[in-house]
Order: C-alpha cells, then structure tokens, then sequence
C-alpha cells in the first residue's frame, strides 16, 4: 500500500482557488486520497513603493515565494504570469494544465474622476501587482483603446493595497478583482474596462502525474458544484476584505463575474500568441521555447 500524497497549494486572491477550496470543504481530495495543504501568499496585504520598471521586481512578486522555497508544489495564477514564471523559477516548475478559473479584473477610477471610457486614461498610472494578472490584464485591455506609449502601469501590490491607493487618492485608476470590484461599486467607483482570462498552473517536479490527476478530478467536482450555486463557498471572498474597508455579503457578488471550467491543457497555440505578445512588451525573453516551460499533466 503506498502513502498518500501530500500536496501543498500556494495561493493568491481565493477568487481564482475557489474550486479547489470547494474540493477541500466537501471532503474532494480526501476522496481521491490526497491530502491537500494550503499556504497563502502574503502579497495581499504587502505594498511597496510605487516601482514603474516590471524588471526590477521577480515575477514571483516582492514577498517571498511559497513555491520558489519548496513549501509548495502547485501555484496557480494568470497565463503570462506563469509562462514568465516557468522560465525563471530555480525548482524546476513547468506549466502543467490551464487552471479552472477564468475570472475577469476590472479597470477602475474612483466616482469623482472626470473619465468616463477607457481613452480617458491615456498617460494615467493604473494601480497594478507586476508580473501578476492585473498586470498584464490592463496593458492587453488598454492596447485596444490606447497606443502603447500612453499606456502606464506601476506596481503598488496586491488587490487591497490597490484598492487603498484608489481610495485615497494617490493613484487614479486600479485594476481590481472580485471580491474588490463589488466593494470599490458599491463606494461608488466607476469601472472604464473589464476583461476576462485564462490562467495556469505551475507544479513542481514533485507532483506526478498520478498525484495531479487526483487533484483534478476532485477540482472537476468543485467545479460541477459551483455550477450549481457558487453562493454558499462566497464566504471564501468576502472575508478577503478587512472590515475597516467596507463589507460585501457573499449575494452581492454579481455570478457572472465567476466563471469556472474543467481544467484543460495548455495547447501550444495559445502559448505562441501569449509568448510573442509578452517578448512585445519585453515581459519575457525571446529564447523560450514551448516544451521548455510547458509539461501537460492533464489529458485532452
């Protein structure tokens, strides 16, 4: 009889783990014997100065990094970030599937700021977390409004940091995910632009193929779970925010800005589209090749 796997998950903003806190909470992985830890990243809360240039910080954020330091083996977040991520991690990670969340990040400036639509920000610094989603979500948004050179973004951190800089007025617009764009609506922030994406994961050499197809029947189930209603796993979201900044009831997230799927591979199609957009901006050097960084761990 062999042991039983032992997996631990490094996560970011819970909007894009939900379906494997669900797998946790009814007893998913259990079932598929393996058992699941998980370990919270704490570029939530950890703010920097604002840094304009992207190659002045890891693409593993300012704070460390679970997975860089072996206490774990599976890191999900956007696709760019994770393409970068693979090249540059010393622990051997590759991407192995695209992940089950595909959320959104919203643009957004507070109720008193004259903009209206996204050409309004040409040359406004948008609040973003370098090297993550929000990053690379609001250059691609703003590229189709706006030509590249007055397109800003600097790194203040994660969601709530940001959405602290928008508050008080030291920066003027924030790309914000969930649960922070219902509370910036319901303060009475505008959103200029919105946009959805795919994400990945990225495990360690540790992680068979064994292990990670149990860890994805069980997200498949989490997954046929939140399809049916997402509202009592919310909870997961909204304790995210600090009381001190605002509440925001699990019903009032709008459910189609929550969107997950079965986890699929990473087809080397859509890894050529992101690479070379990435080596445009110079987010990535244009030496990487696609078994290099890619090792599917997930069947068609």
């Amino acid at each position: 009889m062999t042991d039983r796997p032992q997996v631990t998950m490094e996560l970011l903003s819970l909007v894009f783990s939900l379906p494997q806190l669900v797998a946790r909470d009814e007893g998913y992985f259990a079932e598929e014997g393996v058992d699941v830890a998980f370990v919270t990243k704490d570029y939530a809360n950890a703010g920097i100065a604002p840094v304009e240039d992207h190659q002045l910080l890891s693409s593993f954020g300012s704070t460390k990094s679970h997975f860089e330091s072996g206490e774990a083996s599976l890191y999900r977040a956007c696709e760019w970030g994770q393409v970068r991520r693979a090249g540059d991690t010393t622990v051997g990670g590759r991407v192995v599937s695209k992940r089950a969340a595909v959320n959104g990040q919203a643009i957004m400036v507070r109720g008193d700021h004259p903009a209206t639509h996204p050409q309004d920000l040409a040359g406004v610094t948008v609040a973003v977390n370098f090297h993550h989603g929000s990053h690379y979500v609001a250059l691609q948004t703003l590229e189709g409004f706006l030509p590249r050179e007055e397109i800003s973004v600097a790194h203040y951190g994660g969601p709530q940091v940001r959405f602290e800089a928008l508050r008080d007025g030291t920066v003027e617009a924030a790309a914000l995910m969930e649960p922070w764009i219902t509370l910036a609506e319901k303060q009475g922030y505008k959103i200029l632009a919105e946009a959805f994406y795919v994400g990945a994961e990225i495990a360690s050499p540790q992680v068979d193929e064994d292990t990670y197809a149990r860890i994805n029947r069980a997200v498949v189930r989490a997954v046929r779970k939140l399809d049916e209603d997402p509202r009592p796993y919310l909870h997961h979201l909204t304790a995210e925010i600090p009381p001190e900044l605002g509440t925001v009831e699990p019903h009032e997230i709008p459910l189609g800005r929550l969107r997950y799927v079965d986890p699929a591979p990473y087809p080397e199609a859509q890894f050529r589209r992101t690479y070379d957009w990435m080596v445009s901006w110079g987010l990535i050097e244009d030496d990487r090749t696609f078994d290099s960084l890619v090792q599917n761990l997930v069947d068609v």
